[in-house]
């Protein structure tokens, strides 16, 4: 059986995204996502889960933590990329440059925990993106409402990057029902990187 392993992005995403969107918590949360840890790589999935857990009973502040945290998972993947990467994938038509930002969120999908993986399909101007074992949906009991917006602002935020504008809607959450997490993007066209990103 696979070992899963988490990689460093999502504890560093899930820093900044609670820093951002509610800094006087974050000094509760470094008890799980402390800086030094965060540095040499060495928190584990059991501290995020810890974090993810809390986070859920913080009301609306979940979503808005997740969408950051999916938006900044975006932006530095996309940093890191060589130059003549991000050149090649911006200087593709429109139904290319999707496909290559849809290619690269299914790379860090697998980033995030080595574990889970994603499939993706574009078809008139609908992109369907299918999750497995997604951690943020990994829960004891069903929840109410869908879990996986870490994953819908992510690709969003990655189309956008490669300037195709897209909205994004939660179809079906593991953390509701058996089966894959699903995110519906619609795609809207060309997109500026300087407008913000957009998920239902």
């Amino acid at each position: 059986m696979t070992e899963a392993h988490l990689g460093r992005l999502l504890p560093a995403c899930l820093h900044q995204a609670i820093s951002d969107v509610m800094p006087d918590r974050l000094e509760y949360y470094e008890e799980w996502l402390p800086p030094d840890g965060l540095r040499d790589g060495s928190i584990g999935i059991a501290p995020v889960s810890a974090v993810l857990g809390f986070l859920r009973t913080e009301g609306n502040a979940y979503r808005d933590v997740m969408f950051r945290a999916g938006t900044l998972a975006a932006t530095w993947t996309v940093a890191t990329l060589a130059p003549f990467q991000r050149r090649f994938g911006a200087s593709l038509p429109l139904t290319f440059r999707a496909k290559f930002a849809l290619r690269l969120t299914r790379r860090i999908v697998k980033d995030v925990l080595t574990t889970s993986s994603a499939s993706t399909r574009l078809r008139r101007g609908t992109a369907t993106i299918s999750i497995s074992s997604s951690l943020f949906c990994s829960v004891r009991q069903p929840q109410s409402r869908p879990l996986c917006d870490f994953y819908a602002a992510l690709a969003v935020e990655t189309l956008r990057s490669f300037d195709v504008a897209a909205e994004s809607r939660l179809e079906s959450c593991r953390a509701m029902q058996d089966g894959p997490c699903v995110v519906i993007l619609t795609i809207g066209g060309a997109a500026h990187a300087s407008e913000p990103a957009q998920a239902a």
